[in-house]
């Protein structure tokens, strides 16, 4: 879909042949677009498809705003889920002047805007730029939006409250886990932070440490067990804690959505034990943030190996911050041995976790030749270098 397609989209007629697309959702792709071309022509037929589709798609991430909103295919990748930005945005506390410098097709603005700032959007793309202004309008919010085609590099966000920046990980050959190949690159990116008052940059959740600014709080956002994204927050907007508990990264936090559960530093260590009655995986966010000492200590646990994100204890404590589950056999792992266990205790149905363990899991699973009516959680780990699967139930959640 180019830009003069898009922009057809929303004309009387786009709009007629967008919700006759709507209805076709579902049916055979051949078969909707034969129905479409009846009346619309080809490059109408193929953007209202297209757009349908991604109405579809979007509505993991936008509920009932998709069915209004526009995307492009790497805009609905990249943006942000709607409790997430309205997680971000209710940080942000008045009626603030933002500059969203790579907009995206807007999720992130949206949010700021129903919370009452002022948005002055930009993105390098001029079909991305009118996706957004298009979001803008469709939600009732382009009183509150401005949107114009434009570089990033070239925003002044001096003249602004506050900064939000979501660069493009994506490149010509696909999604990038390299700063310095994010749109605008990491170090346009800091220097746009540099001159900011106030400022919020999105970046993948595995963002390299040393790229974290050494006075910005870094905060990991998880929604609903998987880890979405991570934030830096600068200026008036860092959260710092009190002291800083390590050298390391000491502004950081891990936040848990739709509940907004929130862990910070509190200079916990984590000592290492043999393995107990029940075993606690973390959530994804709390190990980004490198808190797995903390949710030890909240369910009195310990580690079975001090490299491997897995914590045992006796104590049944439920927390948000981690999975639990019931250990019934520890075992070093061998695959006849594992095999044996399983068929004795007739298990024929197993869910495989693994941290710290070279084993392929769909290998392992086609190896053990299961049979039985009974399930199990094996988790496969390293305890002390060596190898070892941990036979469990998973126990009812927080």
């Amino acid at each position: 879909m180019d830009l003069d397609a898009f922009l057809a989209l929303l004309t009387p007629l786009g709009q007629k042949a967008l919700a006759e697309a709507s209805e076709l959702a579902g049916a055979d792709p051949v078969a909707a677009a034969t129905r479409l071309r009846r009346t619309y022509d080809a490059s109408l037929t193929s953007a209202a498809l297209t757009q349908a589709g991604l109405r579809a798609r979007a509505k993991v991430k936008f509920g009932a705003d998709a069915e209004l909103m526009y995307f492009t295919p790497h805009g609905l990748e990249q943006s942000t889920h709607a409790d997430v930005a309205a997680h971000r945005a209710a940080r942000l506390t008045g009626s603030l002047r933002v500059v969203d410098a790579c907009c995206g097709i807007g999720g992130d603005f949206l949010a700021l805007a129903r919370a009452g700032h002022t948005i002055d959007a930009v993105d390098l793309d001029p079909l991305t730029a009118a996706v957004a202004a298009a979001n803008a309008d469709a939600l009732g919010l382009s009183s509150r939006v401005t949107v114009r085609t434009g570089d990033a590099a070239d925003v002044d966000p001096s003249g602004y409250d506050v900064l939000f920046a979501d660069p493009a990980r994506r490149t010509s050959r696909g999604r990038t886990f390299d700063p310095q190949s994010y749109s605008p690159p990491w170090p346009v990116v800091l220097g746009l932070l540099e001159r900011s008052r106030a400022a919020c940059l999105k970046v993948a959740p595995g963002l390299p440490y040393e790229f974290i600014p050494d006075d910005a709080e870094a905060e990991w956002v998880s929604h609903r067990g998987e880890v979405k994204e991570a934030a830096l927050w600068s200026g008036t907007l860092a959260c710092r804690m009190a002291e800083p508990t390590s050298e390391e990264h000491p502004w950081r936090r891990a936040t848990l959505l739709p509940g907004g559960h929130t862990l910070t530093p509190t200079g916990a260590t984590a000592a290492v034990g043999p393995v107990a009655r029940y075993v606690y995986e973390p959530d994804g966010a709390a190990i980004r943030a490198h808190l797995v000492a903390e949710v030890a200590d909240l369910v009195q646990g310990h580690l079975a190996d001090p490299m491997i994100a897995y914590i045992t204890s006796d104590a049944a404590i439920g927390t948000p911050w981690a999975a639990r589950y019931e250990v019934h056999e520890s075992l070093p792992f061998s695959l006849k041995r594992l095999r044996s266990t399983l068929r004795r205790r007739q298990i024929g149905n197993v869910t495989i976790k693994k941290r710290g363990s070279a084993v392929d899991i769909e290998r392992l699973r086609s190896d053990l030749r299961l049979s039985g009516d009974k399930s199990a959680v094996v988790i496969l780990t390293r305890i002390m270098d060596k190898p070892f699967a941990l036979l469990c139930s998973p126990c009812p959640p927080a």
